[in-house]
């Protein structure tokens, strides 16, 4: 499976900055999410000896916040893989890109993933959701 050269995922808004926190430390042992910004939080997780810098930007699109992680050292693949494992940590819902995106792709088109496991292709905004 190819592995991404970073990951990003958007969060529904009742993901809290302290519950990202917690998930990000269970799962790369990062500190805590500290201000960066207006609505910007940044840390650094761990794994394996390589450092994964981390985003959180609140309200970044339509009610979402943007979680990136710049990396290909994460423990998800995909964004897809990463964007399951936050909607059963934190509860909620979760977006991200269908795969890599390409020059030509519909840049619309998400994959919508909610806590109880249903997912689905949308086009993002006007998906009526």
């Amino acid at each position: 499976m190819q592995r991404y050269p970073d990951i990003e995922i958007y969060l529904a808004a009742d993901a809290s900055v302290e519950a990202v926190s917690q998930w990000l430390s269970e799962s790369l042992d990062a500190a805590p999410l500290g201000p960066a910004g207006k609505r910007q939080w940044r840390t650094s997780g761990h794994l394996q000896g390589q450092r994964i810098p981390v985003l959180l930007v609140e309200q970044a699109a339509d009610g979402f916040s943007s979680l990136w992680f710049d990396s290909d050292a994460t423990p998800w693949p995909r964004d897809a893989d990463c964007a399951r494992d936050a909607s059963q940590a934190l509860a909620c819902e979760v977006r991200c890109s269908l795969g890599g995106w390409q020059p030509g792709d519909d840049p619309d088109r998400f994959w919508r993933i909610l806590p109880d496991g249903r997912e689905e292709a949308i086009t993002w905004p006007d998906s009526g959701q």
